[in-house]
């Protein structure tokens, strides 16, 4: 029965990929339709500014929201038919994502993330499942072909490189505090993915608005059709200290479970420093922020080093250092 659940969990987890890579193509098709002409773009790809009072105008193609994004004058984009399709196929291919962690789950009668394969499993389901929720708050669709392209390669690398078959927990993971600090962790990581992704678009804004003359080209219209430098600068931001204090719960989590188990809060064990550095870095990122005015290319590139931070962690302390925390790998 173990191993009937385990291989539906496959099928349904390669069933998911398949479908987002449909997405990404969808999304990618999408990003190439912004790129058209002024003269030659849809009615329906033209943005649209939702001011106070719930009027709105039309705006003409190529121009950008005049500022970071707020409460009182939000900014969204009438979207394309293939970005509909896109969206609703990632939400398609998130519930197989869904199906392949709960039948892994049912395979192993335990939560499923004793092993590198679990994690990459469970973390982009969340990675996905954050960057759909926060769609609901403010338009991240232009990210679409980012993030699912990430979520391919996570997924690829964790079916070819990290597949084991299902087997029992190890002692030290026996413990509730499994559910809590795992789970916080990885719901942090998928916050820092979001950040990661719009801090990157982030620079690549600075850089065309920093230009004395308009940028000419399809890649440099289809960038006037999402958020400017410092719209994304908000975004990364807000997202950002969201998962800070996760990842601050995640370091107070570990260190009560590491007392239970092992008799001490801290033990300078490799995986426990690094977290430790994670901390750090995204520390440094709000403290800047919010009391050095840092925006543009400083606090996109603390942002970019912070998530760089966080998957060394994941995939190189996790395989090739020795630790107290070397269950987690392979």
């Amino acid at each position: 029965m173990t191993t009937s659940f385990a291989a539906l969990s496959l099928v349904a987890l390669y069933s998911a990929m398949a479908v987002y890579a449909i997405a990404f193509v969808a999304f990618a098709i999408d990003l190439a339709r912004r790129s058209v002409p002024a003269a030659t773009v849809p009615a329906e790809h033209i943005p649209v500014l939702v001011v106070a009072g719930g009027t709105s105008t039309h705006e003409a193609p190529g121009r950008t929201d005049s500022g970071p994004l707020n409460e009182t004058t939000p900014t969204t984009r009438a979207h394309s038919r293939a970005s509909r399709v896109a969206f609703a196929l990632t939400v398609l291919a998130w519930l197989l994502h869904l199906g392949a962690a709960v039948l892994r789950a049912v395979a192993g009668g335990r939560v499923p993330w004793a092993n590198m394969f679990e994690f990459s499993l469970t973390g982009s389901l969340l990675i996905v499942g954050v960057y759909l929720l926060v769609n609901l708050w403010v338009d991240l669709r232009f990210l679409g072909t980012f993030v699912i392209g990430l979520m391919l390669i996570l997924l690829g690398v964790a079916t070819v490189g990290f597949y084991v078959d299902v087997v029992p927990l190890p002692p030290a993971l026996q413990s509730a505090w499994l559910v809590i600090h795992v789970f916080v962790a990885l719901l942090a990581t998928a916050f820092f993915a979001l950040s990661f992704a719009a801090s990157s678009l982030q620079l690549v804004q600075v850089r065309r608005e920093s230009k004395p003359t308009p940028a000419v080209g399809r890649f440099a219209r289809m960038l006037t059709t999402i958020p400017d430098a410092q719209s994304l600068d908000v975004i990364a931001y807000r997202i950002t200290i969201v998962g800070f204090a996760l990842w601050t719960f995640t370091l107070m989590a570990g260190s009560i479970w590491a007392e239970r188990a092992w008799g001490r809060y801290w033990g300078w064990d490799v995986k426990e420093v690094w977290t430790f550095i994670i901390w750090v870095i995204y520390a440094a990122y709000i403290h800047a922020k919010a009391t050095r005015g840092w925006q543009g290319n400083r606090a996109a590139w603390l942002a970019i080093i912070g998530f760089s931070a966080v998957l060394f962690n994941f995939g190189i302390v996790n395989v090739f250092f020795t630790g107290l925390h070397s269950y987690s790998g392979l």
